[in-house]
């Protein structure tokens, strides 16, 4: 069977949005290095997340019960890819993708407790790898990632009141390797990648009421998560596919937690690691024209999440379909997504806000070129 069908582009784009182990974003496939010859490809997606929460009624000063409106702000991704087939048996290839990132803006005039705080993050990473394949249709992956990183925060709610941080952009290696079996008279491929992690040393720009909101310069090192996916597909009939992936990310030692910070948690930190599935099934339909659905899980992890990434776990649907001329194949994508409820602390002891009944709308497209 020579139906390759590979993961309908743009839903690797659109069904890990949001919410996919906090702050993980592209999901750092490599699937292009698989693509036959010569090949690029350009993905950009929209999401649009709908996130908020209420804080609990008590008599504590600023829990009163009011809700946070939506805190979430709507973002983009993209990603490129070039690949190029030196033999028959090795390829090279480059990928740029946006590994990593958060938008959070609480907006002002609610009461709640937090309102006012905005927090960003962004990363941008540079990936070269190269794949061998040996007669036995066994293929070795390898190569280096190069990633840069940037944070920053305001954060004006009790019991950090008046306090907001800078850093400037961190640029740092990392690596990724792989294995891969494939069997193309059935379409079928399994690969297993390891991306490591990789530290980043900030040099941060702390404001606190506590230092009487004097500038100060101060170094935060944060390390961004291994992990490990597990990528697949077979035919399993005339024309039709099934696909899917697993993730696993290490969020154990992941936080960023500036020297001046003052709450007993830090600025952002997760209890758990995560594991993220999707399984799906593509079909052709013509000689032209294919299409697939998609669904997402992911293992909530239980605890308190930060009050900047109050989400916990997820389950998504995506729709998606592949347009095929000549050498150009064009994939668009569109997901929902049902957000984990969660709860936030704000002494790392008590609940301070309940979050339910959040959810994502994710539209993506792929073009793809062999040449």
């Amino acid at each position: 069977m020579k139906f390759y069908l590979t993961a309908l582009g743009a839903l690797a784009l659109t069904t890990g949005v949001a919410t996919a182990g906090g702050i993980d974003r592209s999901g750092q496939s490599i699937l292009s290095i698989f693509e036959k010859g010569n090949y690029a490809e350009f993905s950009f997606g929209s999401i649009s997340p709908s996130v908020g929460g209420t804080a609990i009624a008590v008599p504590v000063p600023g829990l009163n019960g009011a809700s946070s409106g939506d805190m979430a702000g709507d973002y983009t991704q993209f990603s490129l890819s070039v690949k190029t087939a030196l033999t028959d048996s090795f390829d090279l290839g480059l990928i740029i993708d946006q590994p990593f990132g958060a938008n959070v803006s609480y907006p002002t005039g609610t009461a709640y407790y937090a309102q006012g705080s905005v927090a960003t993050l962004k990363t941008t990473a540079l990936t070269a790898i190269a794949k061998y394949r040996l007669a036995n249709n066994i293929s070795f992956l390898g190569g280096l990632r190069y990633q840069t990183m940037q944070a920053a925060a305001d954060i004006p709610f009790i019991p950090s009141s008046g306090y907001a941080v800078d850093s400037d952009t961190a640029a740092d290696f990392g690596y990724v390797v792989g294995v891969a079996y494939e069997k193309p008279e059935i379409a079928l491929r399994v690969a297993l990648t390891y991306n490591s992690k990789i530290t980043h040393d900030f040099t941060t720009v702390e404001t606190s009421v506590l230092q009487g909101y004097v500038p100060t310069e101060t170094a935060t090192p944060v390390v961004t998560p291994q992990s490990v996916n597990l990528e697949f597909q077979s035919g399993v009939a005339k024309d039709t596919l099934v696909f899917g992936s697993v993730r696993w990310v290490d969020w154990n030692n992941f936080e960023i937690n500036p020297p001046l910070y003052p709450p007993a948690t830090a600025l952002v930190s997760y209890d758990s690691d995560t594991v993220t599935y999707s399984l799906g099934v593509g079909r052709r339909l013509s000689e032209n024209w294919a299409a697939a659905i998609t669904l997402g899980y992911e293992d909530p992890v239980g605890g308190f999440s930060s009050n900047l990434g109050p989400t916990d776990g997820k389950k998504s649907i995506s729709l998606g379909g592949t347009y095929t001329r000549d050498n150009m194949k064009i994939s668009a994508g569109l997901s929902y997504v049902e957000i984990g409820d969660t709860a936030t602390t704000l002494d790392g002891i008590n609940t301070a806000a309940n979050f339910t009944g959040n959810s994502a709308i994710a539209v993506g497209i792929k073009v793809g070129f062999t040449f």
